[in-house]
């Protein structure tokens, strides 16, 4: 006896609507996505009542996080000592004493970290220092 067999059909899988979804999401997260400019180090400055002055040259940044880790004009330095400050604020000063610089430490960071920018601030010969604060709530 001769059968034959009937032809199965091929199932094929129709990912165009797929696709179709898929770019829908990506247009819409690409529009609501918002992007933050000061995303890369948050320093939550203590609060003082004074009033903010204003300063005619661009100053030297210091920025102190919570841990205690030092960045200068916000770049990381290459180890967390004095010495690489002290190094690092010589470097940017050059023999410009009339520099300013502005101590950016998180309200949680370790008193001695402050004491030590301040100090490293004084051994490089400047003579005009700040300490950023935010106004008080």
């Amino acid at each position: 006896m001769n059968f034959t067999r009937a032809e199965e059909d091929r199932l094929d899988v129709n990912i165009t609507p797929l696709i179709d979804v898929v770019f829908l999401l990506l247009i819409f997260f690409m529009v609501t996505t918002t992007f933050n400019q000061q995303a890369e180090l948050r320093v939550d400055l203590p609060e003082a009542s004074a009033e903010e002055q204003a300063l005619e040259v661009i100053p030297i940044e210091i920025t102190i996080d919570p841990a205690g880790a030092y960045f200068v004009n916000g770049q990381s330095l290459a180890k967390n000592d004095a010495k690489t400050l002290l190094q690092s604020l010589q470097k940017i000063v050059a023999g410009d004493k009339d520099k300013n610089v502005i101590i950016r430490a998180d309200a949680t960071t370790p008193h001695q970290a402050v004491v030590t920018a301040m100090d490293t601030v004084a051994k490089a010969g400047v003579s005009k220092l700040s300490i950023a604060t935010s106004k008080p709530k």
